[in-house]
């Protein structure tokens, strides 16, 4: 007999069942609901589990929110932000070959404001700006750039720089209590006394929109930026990495605390191949050179003709350079580009001049090589002149027979004419061979140096003319581009390289002023040393009859004035016809000693006169300074 099923039965309600119990017919249909009835325990124990996950949640938020993050929500409860600054690099430093700087880094201080802490009413804006004027003097319109311009930008806004240390302190303690007024401080460029400075280190300005368009990240509205000469050519090296400062500000601007910061790094050094000594020599005799014949331009240039390397290199006038890092004034500006003298023109590398007969080196060196003539070739240039035509060529002087070495050494046009567009025995190289020899010589392009903004001078050609002048190519433009005159035109840097090409045997060099780049412990990044552009441009037995004229011009021609130094030396006098050839510049090319030639210099006085004359005591001096710096 079965037992019935609910034998168990408690008033509680409930039901205990077991295996060998057998389920009652009638209670079949409900087995499914008995099946599931422990249903419930397993319900409650996913949501326990819901409610733990969830409450460790909110504790962990809770201490996120409370001790993590606390603070930057009291900074916000109480009006405060958090700002990020950019932090400027400073600069590397400029040395000369000795190791002294040339350029250096001193605090600056000026006067910041932020628009996006600005008050955003108009009128409350107008009361803080009136209080800065009244405090400072500065006048009121200067904020109003503000309001019209920038008044949502992030970055700050400089009124006013370069305040001095003392002035600085006072105005940050007068201006304090007001809302996005900030004393800020930052570094500054010194640029050294040593004269004629500026055309190499340039100068350094606040960076413009199209320049910040140009760089790569790292810059901002506020940054500074080479502007002219090394400070240009090398920003990279020069600037360094910025880095960020992470600021907490009260509701007013002020700067509460520092959260966090990354700091700059400091730009490389460089290290100039100049020698001060050296350079100091150049301008004074320059400058005695332009008292003695009532004139105020002119360059002098040393280059080592074994690297390329520059060791002096005077372009005269110059400016100073530390109008533009203190911050130039508008009336300043106007000044020096009304200048008649032009005093912001690197007149080494961007003036452009007829060569006159410094040129004549390269012309004998180009009729050698092409067997226009040979050594011994002669030429009777007792006439004087040269006639074609109506047209008359004459020379300075009457030379008689002349060879290659002594039309060097006594300039004889006859004798350059004739190597140019022919004349009795000798054939000419003619305009497309003398265009090949120029060009090979460096002239027509820029040499490389380091330096920007260079000139590529003119070596004009029959194709030129056509086009720029509407004209044929006649045989007496030849003869002037034979004698550097003419359309012909050079840089004294140009000519430089190209002397120093003779004096080292063939080799056009990429002149540099930098030697060595190295960063701020010391450490060598990069060694600029020599550079061949074109090796070998000539054969050495040619170029040393070249040599050969030039010694001479020292020991009894035009060069004379070298004659009485204690060393040897080589050199090429020009007198180069300008305008309506009522006046001339005088040039001078050299390099010493002349066995073993360490040293080129070049001399250019603008409107000088004769080369001999004017230029020669310039070289002359450089060249003694340089020997006598060596013992």
């Amino acid at each position: 007999m079965k037992k019935n099923i609910f034998e168990n039965y408690s008033p509680l309600g409930s039901i205990h069942r077991t295996a060998e119990y057998e389920v009652a017919p009638e209670l079949v249909e409900h087995k499914d609901i008995l099946e599931h009835a422990d249903e419930p325990k397993q319900f409650f124990r996913y949501f326990y589990l819901v409610c733990f996950i969830s409450a460790i949640i909110f504790v962990f938020r809770l201490v996120n929110i409370q001790i993590t993050h606390g603070w930057e929500n009291r900074v916000l409860a109480d009006g405060h932000k958090v700002r990020l600054r950019q932090l400027e690099p400073p600069r590397g430093i400029i040395s000369n070959s000795s190791g002294q700087p040339l350029v250096s880094n001193i605090p600056s201080y000026s006067l910041d404001i932020y628009p996006m802490d600005l008050p955003k009413s108009h009128s409350n804006r107008q009361k803080i700006y009136q209080k800065i004027s009244n405090t400072t003097h500065i006048p009121i319109e200067e904020f109003n750039q503000i309001d019209r311009q920038k008044l949502y930008t992030l970055e700050p806004i400089t009124i006013k720089e370069n305040i001095e240390r003392d002035l600085a302190i006072a105005w940050e303690c007068q201006l304090n209590d007001l809302e996005g007024v900030v004393v800020g401080k930052e570094s500054k460029r010194v640029y050294s006394s040593l004269p004629a400075l500026s055309h190499i280190l340039g100068y350094v300005g606040k960076i413009s929109e199209d320049e910040l368009k140009a760089v790569s990240h790292g810059y901002n509205t506020n940054s500074r930026i080479g502007k002219t000469g090394l400070e240009n050519s090398y920003e990279k090296d020069l600037r360094g990495k910025p880095g960020t400062e992470e600021l907490e500000v009260d509701s007013k601007g002020r700067i509460q605390r520092t959260l966090s910061r990354t700091d700059p790094t400091t730009g490389n050094n460089l290290i100039l191949s100049l020698d001060s000594r050296l350079q100091t020599t150049a301008v004074t005799a320059l400058q005695q050179a332009f008292i003695e014949n009532k004139s105020e331009k002119g360059v002098a240039i040393a280059m080592n003709p074994k690297d390329g390397s520059i060791l002096a290199f005077v372009s005269l006038p110059a400016y100073d350079n530390n109008l533009f890092a203190r911050g130039i004034s508008q009336e300043e500006y106007n000044s020096l580009l009304q200048d008649k003298a032009h005093p912001m023109l690197n007149r080494a590398t961007s003036g452009t001049y007829p060569s006159g007969s410094v040129i004549k080196p390269i012309i004998a060196t180009a009729a050698l090589q092409e067997k226009t003539i040979s050594p011994t070739t002669k030429l009777d240039t007792s006439a004087g002149v040269i006639k074609i035509g109506s047209w008359i060529f004459p020379d300075w002087k009457t030379h008689g027979i002349t060879n290659v070495r002594q039309a060097i050494s006594e300039s004889n046009d006859l004798f350059f004419y004739s190597l140019g567009g022919g004349w009795q025995n000798i054939k000419g190289l003619g305009i497309s061979r003398l265009n090949y020899w120029l060009q090979k010589f460096s002239f027509g392009t820029p040499t490389g140096i380091d330096l920007p903004n260079e000139s590529a001078g003119l070596v004009p050609s029959d194709a030129w003319k056509q086009k720029m002048k509407k004209e044929p190519w006649y045989i007496g433009d030849t003869y002037h581009l034979a004698i550097g005159q003419g359309y012909f035109l050079s840089t004294p840097l140009q000519m430089a390289v190209a002397t120093s090409a003779i004096a080292n045997d063939g080799d056009i060099l990429k002149p540099h002023l930098v030697s060595q780049i190295i960063d701020s412990r010391g450490n060598i990044i990069k060694t600029n040393g020599k550079q061949i552009i074109r090796a070998g441009i000539a054969d050495k037995s040619n170029l040393q009859i070249v040599r050969e004229g030039m010694r001479q011009a020292v020991v009894s021609g035009s060069a004379f004035q070298l004659r009485n130094l204690s060393f040897t030396s080589a050199a090429k006098t020009g007198t180069a016809q300008f305008g309506d050839n009522t006046f001339s510049h005088a040039w001078f090319t050299a390099f010493a000693p002349y066995e073993n030639p360490e040293i080129v210099v070049v001399v250019l006085v603008e409107s000088g006169g004769q080369g001999s004359i004017t230029s020669a005591p310039v070289a002359k001096a450089i060249l003694q300074s340089y020997f006598d710096n060596k013992k």
